[in-house]
Formats: C-alpha cells, structure tokens, sequence
C-alpha cells in the first residue's frame, strides 16, 4: 500500500513536472533574441536581418537584436551560433558560405568552426545571381573587355571579397576555372568593407549581390558587367550573364534564418511560423525589394532540402580552389 501511494505520488509529480514544461515551452520566449549576422554591417545578411528582426519582434512579442559578429568569411558568427545554447533564443542570419566553410575547415585539416547538422534550417528569404562590378571610371566597358585584359596580365586584375571561401570568393573562382583568367584575391571581412574599397580604389573588382550594389550603380559610381544567373535580374534586366558569354558559371547568394539543431520542437515551429510571418510582411517584402533583391521564400523543409543540395555542389568548387590559409 505505501509502495502503491508512493508510486502514485512519483507519477503526480512527474506530471506535474510535464506540464511545467509544456507551459514554459508555450510560454517562450520570455526575453530578448538575438539574431546574429555573421559579417559587418554594409552587406546583403544585414540588409536582410534588420527588416526581419523588427518582423520577428511584431510576431513573438520580444526584441529581437541584431549582433554583427564577423570574421572567416562567416563563419565565426555561423560557429557561435551552431554552438549556443539550444533555447530558440540565439537565431542566424546566413549567407550560402554556410554551405561552403565546412569543407573548407576539412580541406585545411583544422577543427571545423561548426557542422551543417549543428544548425537547423528555418526559412529562406532570398537566393540571388552575384554580380560583376567595377567602379565606373574603369576601363573595361563590358565582360569581354574585363576577360581579354585578364588574359593579357594574369594577376593584375584584382579583387575583393568577404573572406575566404566566403559568398564573393566562391563566384570569382566559379568564373576564373570558366574563363581560364587569373585574378588576384584579396579578402576582407564582410561585403561593406569590400565595397567600401572597391569604390576608394584599393580593387578593381566585386562578385556581390544585387542588393548591395544595387545603389552604387543607379548613382554612377559602379558599372555592372555581368552575373551569375540563368534568367535576366527584375533589378539589372540590362546587364548580360555569364552564359549568355558562353561560360559555364553560375552562383546564387542566398539568405536564410537558423537556429541550433537541438532546439525543441515546440520552439523551433514557434520560429518557423514567426519566418514564415516575416516573409509575407510587407513591410519586410518592401526594404529588400527596394534594395534590389526580391524576397525568394521557402519554408523549412524545402530550404533544408535546399541547403542539402547547395552543400553537394559545393564540394567540387572548393576542393577545385584548394586549401588557403
């Protein structure tokens, strides 16, 4: 009998404990978010965060920040976020050198600074053609004009990007195996310092995507000569594609929201649902448009399977570029 009313008491009490927890899950989030956006302000992951922190807040009722944490092409800020603590409460604003920096780590034989499976996909928001940009005061009018000049003086042509392996690297080097031109690298820390130098003259060059340059080019400072797409760009409908100059070269730079894979359930279809809210606001849908970059949504099991594929065709390049230090 006593053996009965202890056993009784033991399951109340677990009972009573499930559902503690299930009123703390229903409850989250209780205190501020942060997203972390693993570059420096200036370029298309911040562009990106800013509207979609301010929708986040609207939709889970707490203040969703903003943290720049940049550095190794990404993925430093990709690290801290695989790593935090799996409470919905640390988010990541990606670009595609997600999909890039683990095989990067591997071909280095260094510990990886996190592993896809570390992070769970939640929403797409967009997926953009890089584009080929110079200052407008340079001397290449057009795409032939950039390649023959390459052609001539391997190496002398050089340009920027936001770290190694990083989503400015990885075009380059897609056009570059394609053309057969040699160009010279030099890595920043994020697409705003690379911009930055591109129109104070310390580069000749970017692969960006539209919506970081999208300005620069409609005042005159910088002329578009080509991008990475297989359709004409809503934004830049005059400018031509690598394809259409018959070279097999193609790369999309696309955004999306994470959080750590081990995040419970309840949780993470709380912040699937809030994405999926922030992709249809208007107010979210009119800041990237109007920077030049239409918002591609996929919900989480298709931008997972997504990423997945991403991460296979990436292989190939980054071992084709080979280890940098």
């Amino acid at each position: 009998m006593q053996r009965r009313t202890f056993l009784n008491a033991l399951g109340g009490a677990a009972a009573l404990a499930a559902t503690d927890g299930a009123l703390a899950q229903s409850a989250w989030p209780t205190h501020t978010i942060s997203l972390i956006v693993p570059f420096p302000p200036g370029g298309l992951a911040d562009l990106v965060a800013r509207p979609v922190a301010e929708a986040l807040t609207r939709e889970l009722g707490q203040t969703v920040i903003v943290e720049n944490r940049p550095g190794a092409g990404g993925g430093i800020g990709m690290g801290i976020a695989a790593k935090a603590k799996p409470d919905g409460y640390t988010l990541l604003l990606a670009l595609s050198s997600l999909t890039v920096i683990p095989e990067a780590d591997a071909l280095r034989a260094r510990a990886p600074m996190f592993a896809l499976a570390d992070l769970r996909a939640l929403a797409r928001f967009t997926a953009d053609p890089t584009v080929l940009v110079v200052r407008a005061d340079a001397p290449w009018r057009n795409l032939q004009a950039f390649l023959d000049d390459a052609r001539k003086r391997p190496g002398a042509i050089n340009y920027g990007s936001s770290g190694n392996y990083g989503t400015m690297h990885v075009p380059m080097e897609i056009l570059s195996q394609a053309s057969g031109v040699k160009l010279a690298h030099i890595p920043y820390t994020g697409a705003g310092p690379a911009v930055v130098a591109l129109l104070g003259g310390q580069i000749d060059a970017i692969a960006s995507g539209p919506a970081t340059v999208l300005q620069q080019i409609k005042s005159g400072r910088l002329r578009a000569l080509a991008h990475w797409g297989n359709a004409p760009l809503a934004a830049l409908p005059e400018v031509p594609s690598l394809k259409d100059a018959g070279l097999a070269a193609e790369y999309a730079q696309w955004s999306g929201l994470f959080v750590a894979a081990s995040t419970p359930e309840p949780v993470a279809q709380r912040l699937r649902a809030a994405a999926r809210a922030a992709a249809l606001d208007p107010r979210v849908r009119e800041v990237i448009v109007s920077a030049g970059s239409p918002v591609q949504y996929l919900d989480a099991p298709e931008f997972a399977d997504y990423v997945r594929a991403d991460a296979r065709r990436m292989v190939d390049v980054v071992r084709r570029i080979g280890r940098l230090e």
